[in-house]
C-alpha cells in the first residue's frame, strides 16, 4: 500500500475520540503521515490525554506533525500575560488545567509546554498549506502575518502567491455538508466542532485522506 497522509481537525481535548478515529478508522501504517490542525487542547475533558496519545503515536514510530492553534497560543501566553490568562480560561482553559490537575498554566509540566511551544505555525506540502486558521493575502507576504495563521476567519485564498497550493484549515466551525463542499475549494475546512455534540451536523472529529480526498468522521465519545 502506498503511503497515505491524513489531516485531522480540531481535537479540543477529546482524547478518546481521537484514539477511536486513529486506531479504529484510519489505522495508520508506519510509512503513513498524520497532520493535526491545532487546537489540540481546551474545552474537552482530556487535553493531557490528547498530548499523551500524540506522544504514544510517535513512540510507535508514526509520523505525527502538528501546527499551532490559537488555543495553544493562548495557553502559552497565559502564564505571562493576564489578558491571555482571562481569554484562555474563558475559552476552555480551565478544562485543560483540570486534566493536568494544575492550578495555573505555569503548573502544566514542562514536557507538555515545551511541545506546545515547539509547534510551527504552518506546514508546506507539495499541494497544500496546512495552517490552523488561514493566511492574510492582504500583506506583501501571506506568511508574515502570524496572527492570521492563528485567528483569521477569512475565506480569501490567492493560490498564485502560495505556489498553487490550497489551504487546509481548522478553527472555523463547519457542518458536514459545508466541510464536504470545501473539498472542492481553495480553503478546505476540517473543524466539524467535535465538542459541540448538541448542534446539528457538528460533534464529530474529521480526518481527510489527502490521496483520495476521503473524509472520515468519528462522533464524539468523550462527552
Amino acid at each position: 500500500m502506498p503511503p497515505r497522509s491524513f489531516v485531522i481537525g480540531d481535537i479540543h481535548g477529546c482524547a478518546a475520540t481521537l484514539r477511536r478515529l486513529v486506531d479504529g478508522a484510519l489505522r495508520p501504517l508506519p510509512h503513513d503521515r498524520i497532520y493535526l490542525l491545532g487546537d489540540l487542547i481546551d474545552r474537552g475533558p482530556d487535553s493531557k490525554g490528547v498530548l499523551d496519545f500524540i506522544f504514544e503515536l510517535q513512540e510507535r514510530g508514526l509520523s505525527v506533525s502538528c501546527v499551532r492553534g490559537n488555543h495553544e497560543e493562548m495557553c502559552l501566553q497565559a502564564s505571562v500575560d493576564h489578558y491571555y490568562l482571562n481569554l484562555w480560561t474563558a475559552n476552555g482553559g480551565l478544562d485543560t488545567l483540570e486534566s493536568f490537575q494544575a492550578d495555573g498554566p505555569g503548573d502544566i509540566p514542562h514536557l507538555y509546554r515545551a511541545f506546545l511551544g515547539s509547534l510551527p505555525l504552518y506546514i508546506l506540502l507539495d499541494n497544500f498549506v496546512i495552517v490552523h486558521a488561514g493566511l492574510n493575502f492582504d500583506t506583501p507576504s501571506p506568511f508574515d502575518d502570524t496572527g492570521a495563521m492563528l485567528w483569521t476567519r477569512s475565506a480569501v485564498v490567492d493560490r498564485q502567491r502560495i505556489g498553487g497550493r490550497r489551504l487546509i484549515c481548522g478553527h472555523t466551525l463547519v457542518t458536514r455538508s459545508r466541510l464536504e463542499a470545501s473539498l472542492e475549494s481553495s480553503k478546505i475546512m476540517l473543524d466539524n466542532g467535535c465538542v459541540f455534540v448538541d448542534r446539528p451536523e457538528l460533534g464529530s472529529l474529521a480526518a481527510l485522506e489527502l490521496e483520495t480526498m476521503q473524509v472520515y468522521y468519528q462522533e464524539n465519545i468523550d462527552l
